[in-house]
């Protein structure tokens, strides 16, 4: 018998996530050591102290059941943004909180809005409770406002997910283009604003988009510790919106979607700004590092606002290969049409030299 036949016609046709290749496979695969991974969009300077202490802590009561409310990270967050408590929902990272939204809001016959180029969660949630996906063209590997207004009024849209920085391509939309956007857009239509890479962002390129929440109770923001916080294994995030918004995705949410040690952690990684301070600063010196090296290289890239950079290559299937066989482990992103580029993670600074270092001997060799 074939099982898949049980299941719906939209979940048999997902492709599945494809996250980045760990260590441990390059390992097995190919028997080499000292490998660098610069595949995932983590923290190449770990996690705060204290919120590694705070998680240590909380091994004491690993036998418990976590507090499924989450009050104390949910208290933080509300000190720190001055929301109130029942317009924050807890996620198993942010990935959660794009599938809540999804779940709670959409089902078969509905339509969702994303950029072609966006993060491939938007369309997998999406398909995963059989609405309909529609991807609008991409401007500059960037989001079309304009054309994507468009789309979910003309289609009869009820979600419309926006990435900003948006990954894989690292573009980013400025605070009046969306402040802009959401003022024109009807009010049952629900934008979520994924700020997953939010803490990179430049202090000129910085908006307040938690205070549009009292303006605009159709906007949903989305971000995590996972990148900027380096809490990525703890698996934690959260979002931010009106509490009827709130109270639907609640309805959605697994009773104990985040686990005590993650809780812990996150509630001391909110209070540590200076280790994200800390990570903000080597990114913008990695990013330099990196663009510098490839355009030394000669090859183009997308700028980024994020903490990784998309460039092009020729046989970018190739060089992803041979950087394989050289201990770098990076991101292809054909999955997000586009064939010809490969995503790299911002790292350590000897990180980052090994990767341009191999990547130019790569290079050499198709001369």
């Amino acid at each position: 018998m074939n099982y898949s036949e049980l299941a719906p016609a939209y979940i048999s046709a997902i492709a599945p996530y494809q996250p980045g290749k760990p260590i441990s496979e390059l390992e097995r695969e190919l028997g080499i050591t000292d490998i660098v991974k610069l595949a995932s969009n983590e923290n190449p300077l770990g996690a705060s102290t204290s919120a590694i202490a705070a998680a240590r802590n909380a091994l004491d009561e690993i036998s418990l059941y976590p507090d499924g409310n989450g009050y104390a990270l949910k208290d933080a967050l509300v000190q720190r943004y001055g929301v109130a408590l029942n317009q924050v929902v807890l996620g198993n990272g942010s990935n959660d909180l794009l599938e809540l939204a999804a779940r709670a809001f959409l089902t078969v016959g509905d339509k969702a809005v994303y950029s072609d180029h966006a993060f491939a969660v938007y369309a997998l949630a999406t398909q995963a409770v059989g609405a309909t996906g529609i991807s609008v063209p991409a401007q500059s590997f960037g989001h079309d406002l304009t054309a994507m207004h468009k789309a979910a009024v003309a289609q009869g849209a009820k979600i419309i997910f926006i990435a900003n920085p948006n990954n894989p391509t690292g573009t980013f939309l400025t605070g009046a283009q969306l402040h802009a956007f959401l003022l024109g857009l009807p009010a049952n239509i629900l934008v979520v604003l994924d700020e997953a890479y939010n803490e990179y962002l430049p202090e000129d390129c910085r908006y307040d988009s938690v205070s549009w929440l009292r303006e605009f109770p159709n906007l949903i923001i989305s971000r995590t510790f996972s990148k900027a916080y380096g809490l990525a294994s703890m698996r934690v995030g959260y979002a931010l919106g009106h509490a009827q918004v709130i109270d639907m995705l609640n309805r959605v949410r697994q009773p104990f979607n985040v686990n005590s040690m993650a809780q812990a952690a996150a509630v001391a990684a909110l209070s540590d700004q200076e280790f994200v301070q800390l990570t903000f600063e080597h990114n913008r010196r990695g990013m330099e590092q990196l663009t510098v090296g490839l355009t030394g290289l000669g090859l183009s890239y997308i700028p980024s606002y994020g903490n990784f950079v998309s460039f092009h290559v020729v046989n970018a299937a190739r060089i992803y290969r041979r950087l394989l066989e050289s201990g770098v482990i990076v991101r292809p992103v054909w999955n997000y049409a586009m064939p010809d580029y490969l995503r790299v993670s911002i790292g350590l600074k000897n990180e980052n030299e090994k990767f341009l270092t191999a990547l130019k001997a790569i290079l050499g060799e198709q001369q």
